[in-house]
């Protein structure tokens, strides 16, 4: 059985390695060629710096580095900030099931889908300011840039909608393995308030649980581009944004400082992250010559309700902008500044109908080939570990998150250039694979804890019974994890939906789906065509959630009579 699972486990490694990983680096050593000016189908055989002088002399070059550290930086900590105000104020009063339930909408929607909904909420003459009409005698939108603003906090603002959430789970996920109420007493006893409790003694064991997650949020948020697109400035944009331009510009010599771009998009997200190790430990250092002061501080508890009370206030925006997909889907007629819809009708989805039924198919197809591949990958890994009976190495767990912590346009050029010289030209199946890069990491990650924390002792009971491990395999272990299964099988939709990027690049503009039509939408003039796109993007993971608790309670509608009766 040893011997089987080596060979399993080896198999798999070798699988993800050679299909995820190896395109991954292969990617970047393409882009990081053409940064130096490497770029044999242009001629340059001559490694030079011409493409970062080129990158440093295009007009709003600074602006965009600018706003990319403005925003990516600030969306996290500030998120980062709030989320731990919130649970320090609430942590008593909701349970991290409770608090899933509650996060799911916010965390299943796209990034795209809710940057659309938000522009609809916050635009001049969105639903704020229709609310905000009859107190300010508004007879027509003001003029105040609240999209797409030179600053970006629009585009802040939409990060933290959906950053916030995720920190909450995340965090509620960790107290969930901490002793937090025994500490809590054990500092209030001491005379310390319960912000300084959590400042001094629970986040410090909170902190190593979430710190990749951190890490991967800090990533994103630094090289995001479909919501910059939608909510960010345009001229000049994010740098992400405007790399992933460079790259579409019709002179081919743009490719150049374009990639020398993608490669400073990479080095900035190492920095940041490298930045908050450095902080990490100096923020330990300064933690022990803070505790052996031994002084109580300041009273923590209205920062704490603050903090409440802005996640309070961002999460009935994220709600009214989810809303708003709907209502300006079926909204005909709609003059400002009333509050709804004067008219309703269908010809919205009726007259877009060839259009968003056709991306709807590609979408479909794209996330069930690419979950279906992603979850025979993650069970194979998985299987494979417990065959062999050996828990996963640090170097395999960094295989998991690389995906996740290296920018997508840093490598996603470079991909598309190693895709073509092996033959696969762009298309759907170019887009499954770069989509996989993505789907995979994140249904791995769902996957692993249920998994490991399945009782044993069920395994060895049909091991005794004379099932072989593919048997048991079958017949005990899928079966009970069924709604860990579907859990991470609707994350894996969500997560293929929102994809835009690797779309964008391995489609070769020849592969339309939600995302990528909503995003090219949102900066057309018909509303009611983007909320059709918008709502389509959203409708889906939410049909993939509903469908992972639904599917195991009507399977399992049953056990409790079973277990009334032979109780």
């Amino acid at each position: 059985m040893n011997r089987d699972g080596r060979l399993l486990r080896a198999a798999v490694l070798a699988v993800v390695g050679l299909g995820l990983i190896a395109p991954i680096i292969a990617g970047l050593w393409q882009t990081g060629r053409a940064a130096f000016d490497i770029l044999p189908a242009l001629g340059r055989d001559a490694a030079s710096l011409a493409p970062w002088r080129d990158l440093a002399g295009l007009p709003g070059f600074a602006t965009s580095l600018r706003l990319t550290l403005v925003t990516g930086l600030g969306s996290t900590l500030l998120s980062l900030v709030l989320a731990t105000g919130f649970c320090a104020a609430v942590h008593a009063r909701i349970t991290p099931s409770a608090g899933g339930r509650m996060l799911t909408p916010f965390l299943a929607i796209p990034h795209a889908a809710m940057a659309v909904g938000l522009a609809f909420v916050l635009a001049p003459s969105g639903w704020l300011a229709r609310m905000l009409a009859p107190l300010a005698g508004w007879d027509r939108p003001p003029d105040i840039a609240t999209v797409n603003d030179g600053w970006g906090f629009a585009l802040t603002l939409g990060l933290m909608v959906k950053e916030t959430p995720f920190f909450l789970l995340v965090i509620l996920s960790a107290l969930s393995q901490i002793p937090v109420a025994r500490h809590m007493a054990a500092g209030r006893a001491l005379g310390y308030g319960r912000g300084i409790v959590w400042i001094k003694i629970i986040m410090p064991q909170v902190w190593p649980l979430i710190r990749l997650p951190v890490w991967v949020v800090l990533a994103y948020a630094l090289s995001v581009v479909d919501m910059a697109i939608i909510l960010g400035p345009s001229n000049p944009p994010t740098l992400a944004v405007a790399v992933t331009r460079w790259f579409g510009d019709p002179d081919p010599t743009m490719i150049l400082p374009a990639s020398a771009g993608a490669v400073l998009q990479a080095v900035i997200v190492a920095l940041a992250v490298a930045a908050l190790i450095g902080a990490e430990a100096l923020g330990k250092r300064l933690g022990r010559w803070w505790l052996r002061r031994g002084g109580r501080g300041l009273s923590a508890e209205p920062g704490l309700w603050a903090a409440s009370a802005v996640v309070a206030a961002m999460m009935a925006i994220g709600a009214l902008a989810m809303v708003s997909l709907l209502v300006w889907s079926l909204a005909w007629r709609w003059s400002f500044p009333q509050i709804l819809p004067e008219s309703w009708s269908l010809k919205p989805w009726t007259g877009a109908q060839s259009g968003w039924m056709r991306t709807l198919a590609n979408t479909l197809l794209l996330a069930g080939a690419t979950v279906g591949l992603s979850l025979a990958l993650a069970i194979a890994w998985l299987e494979g570990e417990d065959r062999a009976r050996r828990s996963r190495a640090p170097w395999a767990e960094a295989l998991i998150y690389l995906p996740l912590l290296i920018p997508q346009i840093g490598f996603l050029y470079g991909l598309n250039v190693g895709f073509l010289q092996i033959g696969l030209s762009s298309g759907i199946w170019a887009v499954t694979w770069a989509q996989a890069l993505f789907v995979f990491p994140y249904m791995m990650i769902a996957l692993s804890d249920p998994w490991r924390a399945l009782d044993p002792r069920m395994i060895r009971a049909a091991a005794a019974l004379g099932a072989g491990p593919g048997r048991r395999l079958w017949a005990v272990k899928l079966p009970v994890l069924l709604r860990p299964i579907l859990t991470a099988t609707a994350i894996g939709v969500a997560v293929s939906v929102a994809q835009y990027l690797p779309t964008l690049f391995m489609g070769g503009g020849r592969v339309a789906t939600l995302t990528t039509e909503a995003v090219t939408l949102s900066s057309g003039s018909d509303r009611r065509v983007t909320g059709v796109y918008g709502t389509l993007q959203a409708a889906l993971p939410f049909a993939a959630y509903l469908a992972a608790v639904m599917i195991p309670a009507i399977l399992h509608r049953n056990r409790r009579g079973l277990s009334g009766v032979a109780t």
